[in-house]
């Protein structure tokens, strides 16, 4: 009987905080981890241990499909989708201009509903997968000044 394969997964906004995090904690667990990021001078650390880095813009469509496609072609499968990326934008609904309003939705839910779309038919060819959305207790909780970031919560 042949082992099991490790795990493959990919983590969007891996430069820093709970992507980076996770990034480290599975690459410790032997996971083929793939850790991507608009600003891949932040990874080192994740290079170091083990990582796989990429470089991507989760609101550019060519930036997702060239990330999704190295897996594909290196791994031959993908197993975990964790879409971590996203920010925060906070003032007054009537004082942020809606460009900003617009880039907030870009990220923080268009970017991570083309990323699962280009990843469903690997996964669901290969008949199991996981997509793990990391979002915010400001989907439940607000501020006054949050309102565009908690819409996109």
């Amino acid at each position: 009987m042949s082992p099991k394969p490790r795990p493959v997964v990919l983590i969007t906004g891996a430069s820093s905080g709970i992507g980076h995090a996770t990034a480290l904690a599975l690459a410790a667990r032997g996971w083929i981890v793939y850790g991507a990021a608009r600003r891949v001078d932040r990874m080192q650390e994740l290079e170091a241990a083990g990582c796989q880095v990429i470089a991507m813009d989760v609101t550019d469509d060519a930036s997702l499909r060239a990330g999704v496609d190295r897996i594909i072609r290196e791994q031959r499968r993908l197993d975990v989708l964790v879409n971590n990326a996203g920010y925060g934008s906070y003032g007054a609904l009537e004082d942020v201009p809606i460009d900003e309003a617009r880039r907030q939705f870009e990220v923080n839910v268009f970017g991570l509903a083309r990323l699962s779309q280009l990843v469903i038919p690997t996964m669901r060819a290969l008949g199991r997968g996981r997509i793990i959305n990391v979002s915010s207790i400001g989907g439940r909780i607000y501020e006054p000044i949050g309102s565009w970031y908690h819409a996109t919560k």
